[in-house]
């Protein structure tokens, strides 16, 4: 499941020109293609730990990979309208993913959750790298275009649906212990837990810019296609190590503060170099590079976040569901806004501002979120 939580966006992304091109669309419509599935996003996740206890968490997973597969293959055909739609579809099926993965995470392996989240991690990551990378010369080589690449990376939903299926004789309606874990307090009155919610939005608000608008960005400096998207995927292969490697160092840490000072310093510099790097090739190599591993190391430590601030398995889903709502919703205005200040300058250089003003707020709130402390104020 976590290898279809990014994919079906980083495949679409290198694609943004064909497609521009063949349904007409404006720099705005094309980055609400990237903030549609944010607002799925934003609109489901609140909703999705209490649809766990309704019918299990194994069964919503069963059931999101299902409109995984529909969106997967329905969008690519049918013009603008299936477009929104599947990719509408898909943003709801990851909006199950994201919020119900680190809750498992947390019951099924309480003594290894940095390991497994840094294979979570790593899954989601390695997959999203490939359909980034991949998308256009799959398009350009298979002679179906656009519709074509994005119909192959269908297959991946189509696997997980499968290897899902046994999972459904474990499923339980209601959580192990439930009644007893559901916290006694609101995680909407926790000032850490909004804290939380701050930094997954602003590093959400990052990893979506860069999906949307790094191959145009690139190509307005003059490379070709296939380069610019083989830069999205050396920032994908920037994430990917650190995903694996940061859970388990984070798990071990008291504060997490170090680890969110490096990653702000490296978002920085890399921005800077995307400014100032404009036809020097191993610059700009070098500064998607950087962004990948900070990148990487935001989205990790968010996910820690989920499992150290909590005490439970309910606690941590239902930071999660508060944290990537009102964190993508925060994302979702990235992509558009950034597309909508390019089409009024005809610049990439002010847009290149969202993501200074992120990766400052990351840190503001990062700061407090990496203390040893739990959402409802018992330290560990």
């Amino acid at each position: 499941m976590a290898a279809n939580l990014r994919a079906p966006i980083t495949a679409l992304s290198p694609l943004f020109n064909y497609v521009r091109v063949d349904l007409s669309l404006s720099n705005t419509v094309t980055g609400f293609l990237t903030t549609l599935p944010l607002l799925a996003f934003a609109g489901l996740s609140p909703f999705v730990s209490k649809l766990a206890y309704r019918w299990g968490m194994e069964f919503i997973v069963f059931f999101a990979t299902c409109l995984m597969v529909i969106g997967s293959i329905i969008r690519p055909f049918g013009g603008i309208p299936l477009l929104l739609f599947g990719t509408l579809l898909i943003g709801f099926a990851i909006a199950v993913g994201n919020v119900l993965l680190p809750s498992l995470i947390k019951k099924e392996f309480p003594f290894k959750m940095g390991l497994m989240t840094g294979m979570y991690s790593i899954s989601m990551n390695v997959c999203a790298m490939l359909a980034s990378g991949l998308s256009v010369p799959i398009a350009v080589k298979s002679g179906f275009g656009w519709q074509g690449a994005l119909v192959v990376w269908s297959v991946f939903a189509i696997i997980a649906l499968l290897f899902w299926l046994p999972q459904l004789k474990y499923n339980q309606k209601i959580l192990p212990n439930s009644v007893l874990q559901q916290p006694k307090q609101s995680i909407w009155t926790s000032p850490l837990a909004w804290k939380i919610t701050l930094f997954m939005g602003m590093q959400s608000t990052i990893f979506y810019v860069m999906v949307a608008w790094l191959p145009p960005l690139l190509i307005s400096q003059g490379m070709d296609s296939t380069q610019a998207g083989f830069m999205l995927s050396l920032f994908q292969l920037g994430i990917i190590p650190f995903t694996f490697i940061v859970p388990i160092i984070a798990s071990k840490m008291k504060s997490q503060r170090p680890i969110v000072t490096i990653l702000t310093v490296l978002l920085l510099s890399g921005t800077a170099g995307l400014l100032f790097g404009s036809g020097h090739v191993w610059l700009i190599g070098t500064s998607v590079f950087i962004m990948g591993v900070a990148s990487g190391a935001a989205f990790s430590v968010c996910m820690m976040f989920f499992s150290l601030r909590t005490s439970t398995a309910a606690e941590a889903a239902d930071l999660s569901g508060m944290a990537q709502s009102i964190g993508y919703l925060l994302a979702a205005a990235g992509p558009t806004l950034f597309g909508g200040i390019h089409d009024m300058t005809a610049s990439y250089t002010i847009p290149l501002a969202i993501i200074i003003v992120a990766a400052i707020l990351l840190f503001i709130t990062g700061m407090d979120a990496g203390r040893d402390k739990k959402v409802f104020g018992i330290r560990r």
